[in-house]
């Protein structure tokens, strides 16, 4: 899902880079506003981890793999602003140090694995927990469905920005994309949730701060 330089128009890179330019800026402003002392080391704690479990992969049908997210995680535990920040900063380190994902398609990766995977998974978690309770179950179900939207919408936002950039056809690259990250979504829903599980029963504290 990181996308290359060279795959998008320059009108998809113009407002895809300033899109995100702007939600960094409002997440710079929104952390700083809402979260506590005990949080903000957190961000540093999260974004380690989430950098060190990208470079994991595993296998996924027809031959291809995928990786773990963490947007979900990262939403899940500190909020969407946070995690629109750790993205960002895990997205352009990956970029610089590893190649992995284009400079010029920075904005378009942090669009749809920062913003709108972190917004995703919050609202979707929210709303589980809501309807479930807020207990164990409600926050593993919650967890495990987050995860899978947040990989799932990324990848239909990243086949549509290909398509109009015109590097594929919108009939072939969505269903391409739709159907391996469908399969990955089921990963991150099952990583997401292994993790919860640890936070819950080592520090449960974390996640009823982001509640308050």
């Amino acid at each position: 899902m990181h996308i290359p330089d060279g795959f998008l128009n320059v009108a998809t890179v113009a407002t895809t880079c300033a899109v995100s330019a702007g939600g960094i800026g409002g997440a710079v402003r929104m952390v700083g506003k809402k979260l506590g002392e005990k949080q903000v080391p957190l961000m540093g704690i999260l974004a380690a981890f989430i950098f060190a479990a990208q470079m994991l992969n595993f296998p996924v049908a027809g031959g291809t793999s995928g990786h773990f997210l963490g947007a979900a995680l990262a939403a899940i535990v500190l909020g969407p602003w946070a995690a629109v920040l750790i993205m960002s900063c895990v997205l352009i380190a990956q970029s610089l140090i590893f190649q992995d994902g284009g400079l010029l398609a920075l904005g378009a990766n942090i669009f749809n694995m920062g913003i709108v995977a972190s917004f995703s998974a919050y609202y979707i978690y929210k709303l589980v927990s809501w309807l479930a309770g807020a207990n164990r179950r409600g926050t593993l179900v919650g967890g495990f469905l987050a995860a899978w939207v947040s990989v799932f919408l990324a990848s239909i936002f990243c086949a549509i920005e290909l398509a109009v950039s015109g590097s594929s056809p919108l009939g072939v690259v969505l269903p391409a994309m739709a159907g391996v990250h469908a399969l990955i979504g089921i990963g991150e829903g099952l990583i997401t949730g292994a993790v919860l599980v640890l936070v819950l029963a080592t520090r449960a504290d974390l996640l009823q701060l982001q509640r308050s």
